[in-house]
């Protein structure tokens, strides 16, 4: 899928995008967070009011959190799925809901994924930890994984998936992204990363498999290549695929950005349009350099060295570090999650900040300005 941006836009960060035929209004994505707050799966009042606020901020594109394949791809029992036909429903009010408040040229997507070895967790104000029988999170389920290796010490040993369980894993994607198709989304994400399944497959850390879905690199690629072709033949060419993918396990013997440029033009090749290159978390103790952007220059080497659109992620917070992200050819889009939370109206700063009018939702038009001074005392 080809990339265009317009010429001499007035800003880079709210300079249009085009993927294949998908045009983006801006570089800005609101980045899929996960809420804990569905039940089996299926969406409730929480998703609405907050997708829909999310739906109001004027960016690009609004990805929908993580979204498990199959009930025990869950990470707790209040992660959202794609499972049932209860799910999709009450996805589909939710979409609608957010559509109908949004600019009439924000595009919404979902990130489909697998919690892998990290599932049957407790919510994050629990403790995250893995459920314990007769504790107050829920009953544990066991878990599958490349290898029958336990994400840290004191969690929950999984299931080594055999043929026939990568089959129905593969099939459990094509059927979710066959919904999200039905619901209408525009972007169908697929999760590569974050230590879930199909990182947890790439990676030498957790996988010790020693037949065609493990063993040297193209074995370990090989399931998340699998599944993305499965899903490309299922998608119209209409709407746009991507991948959220590892561009290092900040780890000794694990993935490194090598790994992630063989991906990521493997996805190319495909016919995926972008990938959002982030990083960590498929063991613990990793030494993570959190800080601003700290994934930013992953995201430019992936770019370069594959010819993919891509995406930064992680530490990025304010105006005019995201437009100097995109204005440097570091991504072609950025994501922000926490400082969505923290100010649904993100977008609207950024404009302002930057001197463009944002998009308001008519009955919002007289807040237009409002925050011009705000920003200019904290300068």
């Amino acid at each position: 899928m080809s990339v265009t941006s317009p010429a001499a836009p007035e800003s880079h960060l709210f300079s249009a995008l085009a993927m294949g035929g998908m045009h983006f209004p801006n570089r800005i994505v609101v980045s899929p967070m996960c809420q804990y707050s569905a039940r089996d799966g299926v969406a409730n009042d929480w998703h609405l009011q907050h997708l829909m606020q999310l739906a109001m901020s004027g960016a690009g594109l609004v990805m929908v959190e993580a979204t498990a394949v199959d009930a025990r791809g869950r990470i707790t029992h209040g992660c959202l799925g794609l499972y049932s036909d209860a799910a999709e429903a009450a996805l589909s009010r939710v979409l609608q809901a957010a559509r109908a408040v949004a600019a009439p040229s924000t595009r919404f997507g979902i990130q489909l994924g697998h919690a892998g070895r990290k599932g049957s967790a407790q919510v994050p104000w629990e403790g995250g930890g893995p459920l314990k029988a007769g504790g107050d999170g829920g009953a544990p389920w066991r878990c599958a994984a490349p290898s029958a290796l336990p994400f840290a010490p004191d969690w929950h040993t999984p299931e080594a998936l055999d043929e026939a369980g990568i089959e129905g894993l593969v099939e459990a994607y094509v059927d979710a992204a066959r919904r999200a198709v039905r619901l209408g989304f525009d972007v169908i994400e697929l999760h590569c990363a974050h230590g879930y399944l199909l990182h947890q497959f790439q990676s030498p850390l957790s996988n010790r498999r020693d037949d065609a879905w493990g063993g040297d690199a193209a074995g370990r690629d090989r399931l998340p290549l699998h599944i993305a072709r499965r899903l490309h033949e299922q998608v119209p060419g209409s709407r746009v695929l991507g991948a959220r993918i590892t561009g290092t396990d900040w780890a000794e013997g694990g993935l490194g950005v090598d790994d992630a440029v063989r991906l990521a033009q493997g996805l190319k090749d495909i016919g995926f349009g972008y990938v959002c290159v982030s990083s960590g978390f498929v063991v613990r103790g990793e030494r993570i350099p959190f800080g601003p952007g700290f994934q930013v220059g992953l995201a430019a080497q992936v770019r370069r060295r594959s010819g993919i659109a891509t995406r930064a992620v992680g530490g990025i917070s304010e105006p005019a570090q995201a437009a100097a992200i995109v204005a440097s050819g570091q991504a072609d889009q950025v994501a922000l999650a926490r400082p969505f939370l923290a100010d649904p109206r993100w977008v609207w700063r950024a404009a302002e900040t930057l001197g463009i009018t944002p998009y308001y939702p008519p009955p919002y038009r007289r807040a237009a300005g409002l925050r011009k001074p705000a920003m200019a005392a904290d300068a």
